[in-house]
């Protein structure tokens, strides 16, 4: 048994957000409450900090099979548990992408051999993610897919995306749409802006993502699919989204860490890591991406966790791999930037990382009630340290944060009733 003492828990779904205790037993919350007592529990007493359901990630990149240079199941979860994550959701686009059981069979047994924080992966929508033909969802979802996603790359054939949204119905599934105009996008590399047109690089206007986002939702609201919408970066989308929820469609959504917290201006110094798609967009993107945010247009916060080498990296910016290696960084970033300031409260943070992530697929995840799996991360919200790349348990050191002081780390994990990071390191 293990007893944390007087922490403060935050966990929305019971209205708790004070000082309590949680008492673990076995796998599960045996108990939350006020003075606590169990004979032969360890006693762990977290005066001073903050208690919450583990962190979820709904869109992270594993690179397993295929590109484990990058990445593997058992880095990418020692990354999910450093950064607070005790479930994580993985895309499909490695290689070979997951358009059939065996990819999926087999990240779920690298995951169990892990044996750190849960994944769940998520299948293609098209085979080979060619946007030609649909793969065999049913059997995909029966051999463990919890999501469907052509991530990195869009469904760009209407019809397809159709006949994808049907089947994923009559599964009761659930479509994740990277939204992306590939015969708008041209060459781009970063926002097209001032900026872009100052520093020489091609621009990718906010209508690439806003053209795909509103075909998508449209055919949401035709088919009656489930929709989520990732990684939203533009103030047309969040319109989009938010006229969609009024009319009915079953729609959520995403936004990352970096589209929150940065803009176009962090691509001056040509700092490769600054480059993702979609791309950091102006502060009037990035100020109602948040806002949308805190009024639960946008759903959750996910990291898009993309690890890449060095050398993936360290080239000139227009031949950069997009992509930020976000797992490690997420919640200090939340924390620091917008729980620290008074932009965000504790409740609100909380169900946009645990609550809203394991409402939206499906899983009995994001609370600290009793009898649920002991899954729990406690932040130090005073000690202030720099974001070190070198000290990532990912392999992808790729981040533009490196250097920046944070507050808000994850200074304990617990998962399934095992403490798995004490002190900010691995056990």
């Amino acid at each position: 048994m293990i007893l944390l003492k007087n922490g403060h828990v935050v966990d929305p779904a019971q209205n708790l957000n004070g000082k309590a205790d949680i008492l673990i037993e076995g796998q599960t919350i045996k108990a939350v409450g006020e003075n606590l007592q169990a004979e032969g529990a360890q006693v762990i007493d977290l005066e001073g900090k903050v208690v919450m359901p583990g962190f979820i990630d709904m869109h992270v990149h594993l690179r397993e099979p295929g590109r484990e240079d990058k990445e593997t199941v058992l880095t990418g979860t020692q990354a999910a548990i450093h950064g607070g994550f005790t479930s994580i959701a993985c895309m499909p686009n490695t290689t070979p992408v997951a358009d059939n059981e065996t990819v999926v069979e087999s990240v779920l047994y690298k995951a169990m051999k892990a044996n750190l924080a849960d994944v769940y992966p998520i299948a293609c929508i098209t085979k080979g993610q060619k946007g030609e033909e649909l793969t065999e969802m049913l059997l995909l979802n029966r051999a463990g897919a919890i999501a469907f996603s052509d991530d990195g790359r869009t469904v760009q054939h209407s019809g397809v995306m159709r006949r994808a949204m049907d089947y994923s119905k009559a599964l009761n599934g659930l479509l994740i749409s990277h939204c992306e105009d590939e015969d708008l996008l041209g060459g781009g590399v970063m926002n097209e802006g001032i900026v872009s047109t100052e520093l020489g690089l091609g621009g990718i206007p906010n209508e690439v993502e806003d053209l795909i986002i509103a075909r998508d939702l449209m055919l949401a609201k035709l088919t009656g699919c489930r929709i989520h919408i990732a990684h939203v970066s533009t103030k047309g989308g969040v319109e989009l989204i938010k006229k969609a929820k009024e009319e009915g469609v079953k729609v959520t959504a995403e936004a990352t860490p970096h589209h929150l917290c940065l803009t176009e201006e962090a691509v001056r110094g040509y700092d490769t890591n600054t480059k993702v798609n979609p791309p950091l967009r102006r502060e009037e993107d990035r100020t109602v991406l948040f806002q949308a945010l805190k009024d639960g247009i946008i759903d959750c916060v996910a990291t898009d966790h993309a690890p890449h080498t060095i050398q993936d990296k360290d080239v000139e910016y227009a031949f950069a791999a997009n992509g930020i290696s976000g797992l490690e960084t997420a919640a200090p970033l939340i924390w620091t930037n917008f729980v620290a300031t008074g932009q965000m409260t504790m409740e609100q943070m909380v169900t946009a990382m645990c609550k809203r992530p394991a409402e939206i697929l499906g899983i009995e995840k994001g609370t600290l009630e009793a009898g649920r799996m002991a899954d729990i991360v406690v932040l130090n919200p005073d000690a202030e340290k720099a974001v070190d790349r070198n000290e990532f348990y990912s392999k992808g050191k790729n981040t533009p944060f490196h250097g920046t002081v944070l507050k808000g780390w994850p200074e304990l994990v617990v998962k399934g009733g095992r403490i798995v990071l004490n002190q900010g390191a691995l056990c």
